[in-house]
């Protein structure tokens, strides 16, 4: 046993944002918050670590509202029909939720009413009049997404009514240029209103001081954190003229709705206790909140970090003050950049935003009716806008998937077990003597085995799948200049202790593969017998390792599959 798994195990809760239960999932979405976590999760299970993750579809808000308001119907369809459906997408693909939940449930609005009194209780809501946009033609006052406009910092045309998804900038409403309604087009003006508000500036000296401590964070995101809080908060309306969403626990409040962006972050409590009420221990919650020692990771686009990293943390110091909820704050809030497409227009290939509204993207159910989850799973992680944005390319995904999953660590696996099987009767059992080069390629294995623990707790997956490449590419090496295909006639003895090592070598890679392609492991392992190990926590060498019935794990991706992919995307940018 090695030193990582024989130590106490670190309890984590890891959360993935949630999505708006207002359409499909695609792949930019995955990249962001949902992939990287799962991951992320698998391997901390793999080294025996105590975690929990959970998710769930945010239900509240102008997206839902907009999106029921389109079609006709009701917000709670609207909701009831998109979480069956993520809860399946994401199955499909593979993700591990230990708990899938939704906002709309009572127990959430009794949480997101908790957290609000709490915070009434320690001074940090206040009443105030506000400007909101008007619809003349609706009647009615329009939360910030009902209202478009030109974003007053940049200039971006279709820019929201609370934060311009161009430049990232915050203004109110008001602040827009030519705002209209999005639901009408017609035009949108100004009236007052009265809202409640959370008082952020209070919370700035602990929030500096607390993000400024975060020496693990990226930079980037620790740099534009300080930044904002040094270019002062201001108070941040919490409450919505709006009829959907968690009601206001305030006389004079029965027609408005708490701000989705306040209760929002409580859904990863409320999907926590959910959990801990399906193990039939209910308040084992708590030891993931409250607990010191717990590490909290919050996955993320980057388009959510000021909410995950400012807002947040500033509610939990708030509800915890009292001292009868103290909850833990995050440890770490890693957050992805954009990934855009490849499209081919007029046999140019050129990269473009992705458009749901336009159909312009990549969505998750439709790729997984048309390939299996682990190439998608491999390719998405190669990808990963860890560092900067990425674009999505079907020709890229082809590439990738032959030649590094195929083509590097399939084939090794493939032509190890086959050889085996058909050579030694599929049965490596240890040597009385190790081959000369065992002893180098098992160093070479530990460092790569170091590394890509290194960059998987970083954590940064895709830099980890490198590694990950590096194995295959190093067991390759062994693998051909050991050449049992040639030993097995004059040297029988030495090609089995070759594929001895190759098996130890091969138990590795499957560890370190299975947070990227588990299916594939987990059918490995029914062909495949001996330790699915790292070779750093070997204490001693297996007797013998035994492969029966092996089966290529991977299947090409064929040139007509690509072309076609690439024609669904052209269309959608012809309008079609």
């Amino acid at each position: 046993m090695s030193e990582s798994t024989s130590e106490k195990k670190q309890r984590y809760l890891v959360t993935s944002a949630l999505p708006y239960a207002n359409g499909p999932l695609h792949v930019g979405q995955i990249v962001g918050a949902y992939l990287p976590a799962d991951a992320f999760v698998r391997y901390l299970r793999a080294r025996g670590e105590d975690v929990v993750y959970v998710c769930g579809t945010d239900e509240h808000g102008v997206p839902i509202t907009l999106t029921a308001e389109r079609e006709g119907k009701d917000p709670q369809e609207v909701v009831d029909y998109w979480w069956a459906h993520m809860k399946e997408t994401f199955g499909r693909f593979g993700i591990g939720f230990d708990n899938f939940s939704r906002t709309s449930t009572p127990l959430h609005a009794k949480n997101t009413q908790l957290f609000y009194r709490k915070l009434k209780e320690g001074g940090y809501i206040s009443e105030a009049e506000s400007k909101q946009m008007y619809s003349p033609t609706e009647g009615r006052f329009l939360p910030d997404r009902y209202v478009e406009g030109t974003c007053p910092v940049c200039g971006y045309k279709e820019a929201r009514g609370d934060q311009c998804d161009n430049c990232g900038s915050w203004y109110e409403a008001f602040e827009l240029i030519e705002p209209h309604s999005k639901v009408t087009g017609g035009p949108a003006e100004v009236r007052e209103t009265t809202h409640l508000y959370l008082d952020l500036p209070k919370f700035s000296d602990r929030l500096r001081e607390y993000v400024a401590g975060q020496e693990h964070w990226r930079i980037s995101v620790k740099n534009f954190i300080l930044g904002i809080i040094d270019g002062g908060l201001e108070k941040r309306p919490i409450t919505r003229d709006i009829q959907w969403g968690v009601p206001v626990p305030e006389p004079g409040f029965e027609e408005k709705r708490f701000y989705v962006w306040f209760d929002a972050c409580i859904g990863y409590v409320s999907s926590t206790m959910e959990w801990a009420e399906s193990i039939g221990d209910p308040d084992r919650w708590r030891e993931y909140w409250q607990e010191p020692g717990t590490k909290i990771f919050h996955f993320l686009a980057k388009d959510n970090t000021v909410f995950h990293t400012v807002i947040w943390p500033a509610q939990l110091m708030g509800v915890g003050e009292d001292g009868e909820e103290p909850f833990v704050l995050p440890h770490d809030v890693p957050a992805n950049e954009f990934m855009n497409l490849e499209v081919v227009v007029d046999g140019e290939r050129r990269a473009v935003q992705m458009s749901t509204s336009r159909n312009l993207a990549v969505w998750l159910h439709e790729a997984l009716d048309r390939f299996p989850a682990d190439p998608l799973r491999f390719y998405l992680a190669s990808n990963l806008p860890e560092t900067g944005d990425v674009a999505f390319s079907w020709r890229d995904f082809g590439t990738r998937v032959n030649s590094d999953l195929i083509g590097n660590l399939g084939n090794y696996i493939n032509r190890v077990l086959s050889f085996a099987e058909k050579y030694t009767g599929g049965e490596m059992a240890r040597p009385a003597e190790l081959p000369d080069a065992a002893g180098a390629v098992f160093e070479d294995f530990k460092e790569l085995e170091r590394r890509y623990e290194e960059r998987m707790l970083a954590p940064k997956p895709r830099e980890a799948l490198v590694e990950l490449l590096a194995m295959g590419k190093r067991a390759n090496r062994f693998f051909d200049a050991s050449a049992p295909w040639k030993t097995r006639k004059d040297d029988p003895e030495r090609a089995r202790a070759t594929l001895y090592v190759c098996s130890v070598l091969l138990g590795s890679i499957a560890y370190h593969a299975a947070p990227y392609v588990p299916e594939a492991i987990g059918r490995l392992k029914g062909f495949f017998d001996g330790p699915i190990s790292r070779v750093s926590d070997l204490e001693a060498l297996p007797e013998a390792y035994r492969v029966s019935g092996a089966e290529p794990l991977f299947q090409r991706i064929e040139e007509e599959e690509v072309l076609a992919a690439e024609e669904r995307l052209s269309r959608a940018v012809r309008g079609e």
